[in-house]
């Protein structure tokens, strides 16, 4: 049997919020099955449990942000996408994210952080079959057009791959690739998606801290990008680190729906809204999809039934 995934035991981070600028202490700690990913603001009163689910996405403005029953006045956790993502490529089913504020870390901008603190406490199967959303049929979300037009589709697939191509009127990203391919059961998420970061042009950047966004942003977290050139000493991580980075988004947001997906993703030019919206579409037809599980191992897509390989 393809079994649910939990931490051995609870691991800690330190950082700061992106957006707010605020200092963040972070606690990730075992789960049981079928509990999913549940953020818990631990710093207000009462603390409350906010789980990861299409309905409690309140807003997808430069991120994906959850509050319960997706009510925007109620306590929110912010920027979680990093975090899913690395528990999507590591096969996480179940985990409590204890958060002091309303935003989670950003640490060094990417995934990989978050890879390393979960591997360093270590992940164990549990005696429970573990569920995935299998796609049935094609969906699709569009938006805009001409120049503006954007979209995202879900296809019927046994395993887990993710298309997608970026346009950016910017040519120090055009002089990048600009389209990607991963197979999440390539084994190879840690090694070719979790270490993209999030980027930024310099343009975007001080009109966003006019509006009070983006105050934790620094090239220690960011690529940083002005009209021609990447500013960051270090330059990129990968030839193709934008269009890398939209993907690991893409894994995170794509987890909000609760289990892991068998689909093809394929996205052109979208980010967090869309990808909400075709999550909420998916579920919505009842035909689009069903939940399965995998009694024999041999049956499960290949690079599916293995634990990812320790740091």
């Amino acid at each position: 049997m393809l079994k649910q995934r939990t931490l051995k035991a609870l691991t800690k981070a330190v950082g700061v919020g992106i957006h707010s600028g605020q200092r963040v202490e972070l606690t990730l700690r075992p789960a049981a099955p079928d509990t999913g990913i549940v953020f818990r603001r631990v710093d207000l009163c009462t603390p409350v449990d906010i789980p990861v689910r299409p309905d409690t996405v309140c807003d997808t403005r430069m991120a994906t942000t959850i509050s319960p029953g997706g009510d925007p006045g109620a306590p929110k956790v912010q920027t979680i996408e990093h975090l899913l993502s690395a528990c999507a490529g590591l096969g996480l089913d179940n985990l409590y994210v204890d958060i002091n504020a309303d935003e989670v870390p950003i640490l060094d901008g990417s995934a990989a952080s978050f890879v390393y603190l979960l591997q360093s406490a270590g992940i164990e199967q549990q005696n429970a079959a573990k569920k995935f959303l299998r796609v049935k049929k094609a969906v699709e979300v569009r938006q805009g057009e001409g120049k503006r037009l954007m979209w995202a589709r879900l296809e019927p697939h046994h395993g887990y791959t993710l298309s997608f191509q970026i346009e950016f009127d910017n040519p120090a990203v055009s002089a990048t690739g600009q389209q990607y391919v991963f197979d999440m059961g390539s084994g190879q998420y840690k090694k070719e998606i979790a270490r993209a970061r999030t980027f930024g042009m310099t343009s975007d950047i001080e009109l966003m801290r006019s509006r009070g966004l983006t105050l934790g942003g620094s090239m220690d977290n960011a690529i940083v990008v002005d009209d021609y050139r990447v500013l960051n000493a270090d330059g990129l991580r990968y030839d193709d680190e934008f269009v890398k980075h939209k993907i690991l988004d893409a894994i995170g947001d794509m987890q909000v729906a609760g289990y892991p997906l068998l689909a093809a993703y394929t996205s052109f030019k979208g980010g967090h809204a869309l990808n909400n919206k075709l999550v909420r579409a998916l579920l919505a037809d009842a035909e689009a999809y069903e939940l399965i599980t995998f009694e024999d191992d041999a049956r499960a897509p290949q690079g599916f039934a293995q634990l990812a390989p320790a740091w």
